[in-house]
């Protein structure tokens, strides 16, 4: 794993402290050579210990925060943003789509910024294209 540089380096960070702790150097040693602390060392050593070589070299997934939109819901509403804005509205803004997304009952509720995201996810800007005004007087 080592030589073939394939890892990310923090993997290859923890590789490298385990095998010097396997060549017997101390905690300390160990801590000076690879530029950590100490007790980063032993809680290494620790979970290779208790949980295994594999789970040492890599972490476990974070649970993070919840996404605010499901998959469903953020199809509904680019597909939204994709056809014409509404009647007298000659382009989307991300306010504009905020509003229409609970409107509409795509969702309960939403943020602009989560809106924002989203739209830049899919690398969408409504509000530079000017669509035909319905709706208008011309």
């Amino acid at each position: 794993m080592l030589n073939k540089g394939r890892e990310s380096a923090r993997v290859l960070r923890r590789a490298s402290i385990l095998r010097q702790l396997d060549q017997g150097q101390t905690a300390a040693q160990v801590a000076d050579n690879v530029g950590v602390a100490p007790k980063t060392v032993r809680a290494l050593a620790r979970r290779c210990e208790e949980e295994g070589l594999e789970q040492a070299w890599y972490e476990k997934p974070r649970p993070g925060k919840r996404r605010v939109l499901d998959a469903g819901q953020s199809q509904r509403i680019i597909a939204m943003v994709c056809s014409q804005p509404p009647e007298g509205r000659a382009r989307w803004s991300v306010r504009l789509i905020t509003q229409e997304a609970v409107q509409r009952k795509l969702v309960l509720r939403v943020g602009r910024e989560t809106i924002r995201i989203l739209l830049q996810s899919h690398d969408l800007k409504p509000w530079r294209e000017k669509k035909l005004v319905r709706g208008g007087t011309g």
